[in-house]
């Protein structure tokens, strides 16, 4: 088992949700935060809620904008002198049918899904490698696994940060740097509200199966227990996710029937 006491934790979308649930979770193991994510004053409010507040720091960025990215890895660096783990959390949901989707909207849930991970882990990485040491994770979700409706680029941005998590475990498995991916099924935070409808506009208002599911807290005790055992395919969710998951690997053809007949908007 792996701890956390004393390690250098970076966290994105840190402010609120699941980033806000693993910031307490691992503050309270001893991990040192770095929290990040677009508003300082939220990431405050949290950081000054956290044991030993003053050992963790809120750093604001928006983390599609690469100049403001590198001067936040400049300062993690600059404060704390390494980094341990890095938590790629910040995300953006959909819910809309791809018929009605525009083509901006579907580069902005990508940008924030996947390519804004991407830089901030190519960016991280020489740190890594000059450590010998780290790990590096992604929450992804179970929608990147399954595909269901109403979340088609959300679905697509998900799988490919997972796929491309597989490529760089395996490209940096020699060097001591752990990848992991969380899998994250319906969590009540707010990720319905806050999802782009296909205008690219905020949805506003929250759907049954996430008001249902598992608490913030809930999915990051599991999900950190999980990182602490050296896990590094992680699903969090309820039995209907986990169904999902064990059907897709032994029969798609049937997985997609039940997608099919889902009501999952």
């Amino acid at each position: 088992m792996e701890n956390v006491q004393g390690k250098v934790v970076w966290i994105t979308g840190a402010s609120s949700g699941l980033g806000k649930a693993l910031t307490t979770t691992l503050a309270s193991q001893g991990a040192q935060i770095v929290l990040s994510a677009r508003r300082f004053e939220e990431l405050e409010n949290v950081r000054v809620s956290l044991p030993n507040s003053d050992q963790h720091i809120s750093i604001a960025m928006d983390i599609t904008n690469e100049a403001q990215v590198r001067d936040a890895y400049a300062q993690v660096l600059k404060e704390k002198g390494r980094i341990d783990w890095l938590i790629n959390n910040a995300g953006l949901s959909q819910r809309a049918l791809i018929a009605e989707t525009s083509m901006q909207t579907e580069r902005a849930i990508m940008e924030v899904d996947y390519f804004s991970q991407v830089f901030l882990t190519k960016l991280v990485l020489p740190t890594f490698l000059s450590q010998k040491s780290g790990r590096i994770i992604y929450v992804s979700s179970v929608a990147g696994l399954l595909g269901t409706q109403y979340r088609a680029s959300y679905s697509a941005a998900k799988a490919a940060i997972h796929m491309w998590a597989n490529s760089l475990r395996a490209e940096v498995a020699q060097d001591g740097i752990s990848v992991s991916v969380l899998f994250p099924g319906f969590v009540q935070t707010n990720v319905s509200i806050n999802a782009l409808n296909g205008e690219g506009k905020a949805q506003g208002y929250d759907n049954e199966a996430t008001a249902n599911g598992l608490t913030a807290e809930e999915f990051s005790d599991h999900a950190v227990k999980a990182l602490l055992k050296g896990e590094e395919y992680i699903v969090i969710g309820g039995r209907k996710e986990k169904l999902g998951v064990f059907v897709s690997r032994i029969s798609p053809s049937i997985l997609y029937k039940m997608i099919r007949k889902m009501k999952v908007k």
